[in-house]
């Protein structure tokens, strides 16, 4: 049989422990998971608008040079060469 004294030293142990993982959780959640870099002086904000606008246009390109109507006409013709 175990003595008094052991258990309560197992259970204060086992307490420092969890208090212990429970302030490592804390100490990773609330640090700053990103930095972010120091703007550069000159405009760095408008570059960074201009590139967004190109990607944009550039990705969106598509969709402008194709007709909605094309697509219709295209599945229509499917439909038809099935019957």
């Amino acid at each position: 049989a175990r003595s008094r004294s052991s258990s309560g030293s197992s259970g204060a142990s086992a307490l420092a422990l969890v208090l212990l993982g429970v302030a490592a959780c804390l100490c990773l959640c609330l640090a700053p998971a990103f930095v972010a870099p120091p703007s550069p002086r000159g405009g760095g904000a408008a570059q960074v608008d201009l590139r967004l606008a190109a990607a944009s246009v550039a990705g969106l390109a598509p969709l402008a040079v194709e007709q909605p109507a094309a697509a219709y006409d295209s599945v229509v013709a499917m439909l038809q060469s099935w019957l």
